[in-house]
């Protein structure tokens, strides 16, 4: 009896082993490869990109979760083109660009690029004042103290950690999705919103194209080409990287829609006309219905931690953007000495411009306006560019083909003539 039992158990142990080491695997080659898709996709719903749910849930209501369904696919389609040319290449956007196209289309990219990347940082340290803000804390104190730690978390010397960094800070904005649930919803008028998209209206459709030019932003595509080259991912680990890529175009979406229905069930089902424009404005108009635990803390956290992680980004995208064109050294694995000199500065530059800025108390609701045209612009030259790169740069087993190819350009050009669309009505031509 004996001698039948130990086999058994033996193999019993040695199942477990395995099973153990699998556990194991997975859990470290996740940590591993996944990263910079969830922080990208995090810092995707920044301080404007939440300022524009919140006015989309305001005057739409429901009808405004749809369109943020349908960017889900468009998102992961044109993040993951930066997936595969990074992985393959070993080069970042910027190097390829002037590497297949010259310096003039590298020039244009890298310098509309940074002009981008410090936009982003007005609106991501405009937010941040405003979180402050709502606690009492003056712009004088929270703007400098979140510079301070921007430019620190870059001295860490690894990308490793500064992406982990990254992802702790977004996690705050899953507050936003305990905010949704305090407003509760009506499910009936949340299904019968889905069912309706008046596009024939101008006023909707012009908002359509906000939430588009809040979603796809031109420094997204540098940073996470970037992020693949400093993390020295492998083409055996592309399947994981779309895998962390899906889940951050999901993730950031389902924050968007969480921001679109907390505001439509609360200021938008009340008939609130007032002005979005601000996180004060828009906490001020929250609180009557979610207390200040809901309108004021737990919205103030969730912005707090989108402005960060994509201040964070945006700043690295600009950074890494303008070394690839310029040739300087470029990457976070190594703390700043001679050869990496450049590239730090350009980091450093980019968020100090920002921060005296928003101290200057420029008109901030104006520039986030004259930002997101810029994007709008910039749309056009960066997906056009990413498109064609990808058929160009990559070799012929890596590029898509047949229907895939199809459908992502037809995707993007939607995207490009949304970003157009909203030119003229944000520059006030009609």
């Amino acid at each position: 009896m004996t001698e039948t039992t130990a086999p058994v158990a033996d193999a019993s142990g040695e199942s477990s082993a395995a099973t153990s080491r699998r556990g194991r695997w997975l859990r470290w080659g996740l940590l591993t490869v996944w990263g910079p898709g969830l922080v990208v996709m995090l810092a995707d719903t920044d301080a404007g990109s939440l300022i524009t749910a919140s006015q989309s849930g305001a005057q739409w209501g429901y009808r405004m979760v749809l369109p943020q369904l349908i960017l889900m696919p468009i998102l992961y389609v044109v993040q993951e083109m930066t997936v595969r040319l990074g992985i393959v290449t070993k080069k970042g956007h910027g190097a390829l660009i002037r590497e297949r196209f010259g310096r003039f289309w590298a020039w244009i990219s890298a310098f509309t690029l940074f002009a981008s990347a410090i936009g982003a940082l007005l609106t991501e340290f405009a937010g941040v004042a405003g979180v402050g803000e709502l606690f009492g804390v003056s712009r004088w104190v929270s703007i400098p103290v979140a510079t301070a730690a921007l430019l620190a978390l870059a001295l860490t010397g690894s990308y490793r950690r500064v992406e982990r960094i990254g992802l702790v800070i977004g996690a705050a904005e899953l507050a936003f999705l305990v905010a949704m649930v305090m407003a509760r919803p009506e499910p009936k008028a949340l299904v019968e919103g889905l069912k309706s998209m008046p596009l024939g209206n101008s006023s909707y459709l012009l908002l359509v194209a906000a939430n588009v030019g809040a979603v796809i932003m031109p420094w997204m595509v540098f940073y996470q080409q970037g992020a693949v080259v400093d993390k020295h991912l492998s083409v055996a680990t592309i399947r994981q990287a779309r895998h962390d890529t899906a889940a951050g175009a999901v993730l950031t979406q389902l924050i968007m829609i969480s921001v679109v229905i907390t505001v439509a069930s609360t200021i938008g089902a009340h008939g609130g006309e007032g002005a979005l424009n601000t996180v004060g404005d828009i906490a001020n108009a929250l609180t009557p219905y979610l207390g200040r635990v809901g309108g004021t803390v737990l919205f103030g956290l969730g912005m707090l931690g989108a402005a960060l992680v994509a201040a964070i980004v945006s700043s690295l995208a600009g950074a890494w953007g303008l070394s690839e064109v310029f040739g300087w050294k470029h990457t976070l694995n190594q703390r700043p000495n001679r050869a990496t000199a450049k590239f730090y500065i350009t980091y450093a530059l980019a968020h100090l411009v920002g921060a005296v800025l928003v101290l200057a108390s420029v008109d901030l609701v104006n520039l986030a306006v004259d930002v997101e045209v810029m994007n709008a612009l910039l749309l056009p030259i960066v997906l056009g560019l990413l498109l064609a790169l990808e058929a160009r740069a990559l070799p012929e087993e890596w590029r898509m083909r047949g229907p895939r190819k199809y459908i992502a350009w037809a995707l993007c050009l939607v995207v490009m003539g949304f970003g157009l669309y909203m030119v003229p009505q944000a520059l006030g031509w009609s």
